[in-house]
């Protein structure tokens, strides 16, 4: 399917035609990329996405502890000028 780059204010831009929207489902945010002289667009990821499942298994492998130790974390600042 055939399309024209068209002016869109002070950039350009495709209209992507309908039958391809709904074939691809994309709506919202998209994420556009260059690969080998191609525009590549696809669904935009959420910030975040997957932190949940990823915290529940390393909860589950006991892989969920601090690794800082608190004496080892603080400096004069806490120690002197901070009031607690």
């Amino acid at each position: 399917m055939k399309a024209r780059i068209i002016r869109i204010g002070n950039s350009q831009g495709v209209r992507i035609p309908k039958p391809l929207i709904e074939q691809t489902g994309l709506k919202g945010d998209v994420e556009i990329e260059a690969q080998n002289g191609k525009l590549l667009i696809k669904p935009a990821v959420k910030a975040r996405a997957g932190w949940a499942e990823s915290f529940k298994e390393m909860a589950r492998r006991g892989d969920d502890a601090l690794i800082l130790d608190t004496e080892v974390a603080l400096t004069s600042f806490d120690e002197d000028e901070w009031e607690w």
